[in-house]
């Protein structure tokens, strides 16, 4: 079996490493370098680094930045926000990244994730699912958590795969920032439907959360932010609880 991946997460606003509840209220947690030195040095498998308000404002996401990443640190980290063509995705990976994440314009051209795929490998192409949960129904957004489809998140996964995604990184919009554990029930579901990886973003609080997503929501890496970067949970101490738990991690 495939060892479970810890995954720290740095949204950068401005510059630097921000985090907020349910996508708004955001807080300075550092700099982006230092703290991605940090964790690789610390044991995280990944990291994800994320220019939230890229689509949103229009821009491109961060070269230099990602350039400053990857002379610093020893781990694969994915790249995210303002992507929307292969010319994004050659920079980034140029720059550094192993993979790039997409979300607002995979909603918006789907043929980009195939692009991706034929061009790079599915291995390069995750795919970023915010949703929230409304009336029993989890629903997608665009632009940050901005603006709603009317996309659900099980059919639109599934396309996604179909399309080429190398992974899902699903989002509960419902769940961030609270600390109250991961979506579960939809985690799981979508493990069951998908063939490809789960990663598990949303809600991490204490380690008994980032267990019961690898075992009650079968996911295969869990992401988190918060936790990390104000140290709340150190990730040696997390991943020695749950080798203790029985599940399989890099120690």
């Amino acid at each position: 079996m495939l060892a479970k991946r810890i995954v720290p997460c740095l949204d950068i606003k401005d510059g630097t490493t921000v985090k907020g509840v349910n996508f708004v209220n955001f807080r300075d947690a550092g700099d982006p370098v230092e703290l991605g030195s940090k964790y690789s040095r610390d044991g995280a498998d990944e990291l994800v680094y994320l220019d939230i308000t890229a689509s949103h404002e229009g821009r491109k996401t961060f070269t230099e930045l990602v350039k400053k990443v990857a002379a610093r640190i020893s781990i694969p980290f994915t790249v995210g926000g303002g992507i929307n063509e292969l010319k994004d995705v050659d920079r980034l990976l140029a720059a550094g990244a192993d993979k790039v994440s997409i979300n607002s314009a995979a909603l918006k051209n789907p043929k980009l994730i195939e692009d991706i795929a034929k061009n790079f490998g599915s291995q390069v192409c995750v795919v970023a699912i915010d949703a929230h949960l409304e009336n029993g129904d989890w629903l997608c957004y665009l632009n940050g958590g901005r603006i709603p489809t009317g996309k659900r998140l099980f059919e639109w996964a599934g396309e996604a795969e179909n399309l080429g995604a190398g992974e899902i990184l699903f989002t509960s919009m419902t769940h961030d920032g609270v600390k109250s554990g991961y979506a579960n029930e939809a985690l799981a579901a979508l493990s069951e439907t998908l063939h490809i990886p789960i990663i598990a973003s949303g809600g991490a609080g204490n380690c008994n959360h980032f267990r019961d997503a690898f075992t009650s929501g079968k996911a295969d890496a869990a992401l988190a932010a918060s936790v990390f970067h104000f140290g709340e949970i150190a990730i040696s101490d997390l991943k020695k609880y749950l080798s203790k738990e029985g599940i399989n991690v890099r120690l």
